[in-house]
């Protein structure tokens, strides 16, 4: 039974921590959608998805009215388009062409964006996933709602490494075609080593093949309802401070599955997973760079900030499982640098630089995650801080992921404004050596050998 003071709990979450359902996901198989005949295909993506979707956003809005939580994000993510597409698409503007309706399916149901304009290419790409990977620009460019995400690597198969030289040229192009609004064209394509199936977040949700014909997906976030409870337990034992939040974690997944199943009941779609990821927004307040300063840090960076992120995420994930028998998709805490205040300032103050950024994907949620960097960083470095990141997660077999900004026409020292839940990023210096040789090489890395297991 839920007794007043939770009730009253709750309520204080969302009015004065931030606490919100950052998303619904409804995820969709397009599997039965393929046809040879492009404009066919067209017609059977169109139909499947505004049929299921069509009360997704109505019914996340009376969720929104009847719970009072707020629900950021109405999305949807779809099976990889390079599956999709293959029968059908010969040229990259066949593939541009599934972009266009995917978008104008996501505006006719009312949601914010949709996921799945994906390749998974982490042993070797066919002629459709190039084609599709080399067709990203256009189809970012000439979109609103789509995003894009390609996996690079497994921990099962190793770094394909012809892709990741290969993502380094796309997302320069990328920020040269949008170079009139900071590159921002770049912000929705990430890369990945180890994709799950069952992402709610943006950039990266695709519908995996192992999934349901439809599915329901959460996403909660609750960075300042954290920080809160650990303002009351300052100068606590390590004990106490993990007790702490995995005490709270427990709580934000409640409100997860509490609007996870009302929303499968209403759409009458079965409920995939709950995803309790600590994903911050540039509201003051909301940020997993405060709560590591609460740990006991100056700045995010300082020493000591690797070791208190993996006390964090370890917390957040057991305080989860206990919350909700389906606890999935990335959940721990992110670290984007332009949608977290606290980031920001320890970039400003010099207290974090790419390399500690790096070694802190080890132990937290994705990685290398909105970074911006100077507009004339070589494709090769931007390739060779990609397979750095798979190589992360290849080895600790786990997932990593890159969203990186190469802003056109500007530098060190320059910031960049993306707006809403993206915030403004300074621009990071990138290490000025080269890496040319290495990323020219044909082939993949192979995978380490504790892969092998049968």
């Amino acid at each position: 039974m839920i007794n007043i003071g939770e009730v009253r709990e709750t309520n204080a979450m969302i009015e004065q921590e931030n606490l919100d359902v950052r998303t619904i996901t409804l995820g969709i198989s397009l599997l039965d959608c393929v046809d040879s005949d492009l404009r066919k295909l067209n017609q059977n993506i169109y139909h499947k998805i505004t049929t299921i979707a069509k009360d997704l956003s109505a019914v996340g809005a009376e969720i929104e009215k009847e719970f009072a939580i707020p629900i950021v994000n109405k999305r949807i993510a779809v099976t990889p388009i390079a599956l999709i597409g293959a029968a059908a698409c010969k040229s990259e503007e066949d593939f541009a062409t599934i972009a266009d309706t995917l978008d104008r399916a996501a505006e006719a149901v009312d949601v914010n964006l949709i996921g799945g304009y994906s390749a998974l290419v982490s042993k070797g790409m066919t002629k459709a996933d190039e084609l599709l990977i080399r067709s990203i620009p256009a189809a970012l460019c000439r979109t609103k709602r789509v995003c894009s995400s390609v996996n690079l690597a497994s921990s099962r198969t190793g770094i394909n490494m012809d892709a990741v030289r290969l993502m380094g040229e796309i997302l320069l192009l990328l920020a040269e075609q949008s170079k009139d609004r900071d590159s921002a064209d770049c912000m929705k394509l990430v890369v990945f080593c180890n994709a799950p199936d069952d992402n709610p977040f943006m950039a990266g949700a695709f519908h995996g093949v192992t999934e349901a014909d439809a599915v329901i997906n959460i996403g909660v976030s609750g960075p300042g309802v954290v920080k809160t409870a650990l303002e009351r337990v300052r100068g606590e034992s390590f004990e106490v401070l993990c007790e702490t939040i995995k005490k709270t974690a427990f709580k934000v997944t409640r409100v997860g599955q509490l609007v996870a199943q009302e929303a499968s009941r209403m759409l009458n779609i079965p409920f995939g997973i709950i995803d309790l990821s600590l994903a911050p927004t540039p509201a003051i307040g909301d940020s997993v760079a405060d709560i590591l300063c609460e740990i006991g840090l100056e700045y995010a960076g300082a020493p000591g900030t690797t070791a208190a992120l993996a006390l964090l995420n370890d917390q957040v994930k057991k305080g989860g499982v206990m919350a909700s028998s389906y606890v999935g998709g990335l959940s721990g805490a992110f670290i984007p640098v332009s949608e977290d205040q606290g980031m920001i300032d320890a970039v400003q103050a010099g207290a974090i630089t790419l390399e500690k950024l790096e070694a802190m994907t080890c132990v937290c949620s994705v990685g290398l995650d909105m970074i911006a960097i100077p507009g004339d960083t070589p494709a090769a470095s931007i390739s060779g801080m990609i397979a750095d990141e798979m190589a992360l997660g290849m080895v600790n077999q786990k997932t990593t992921a890159a969203r990186l900004i190469p802003v056109a026409g500007k530098g060190v020292g320059d910031t960049v404004e993306f707006g809403g839940l993206f915030g403004y990023a300074p621009v990071m210096p990138v290490n000025p050596f080269s890496c040319e040789r290495f990323i020219a090489r044909k082939g993949r890395i192979p995978a380490p050998i504790h892969s092998f297991k049968n």
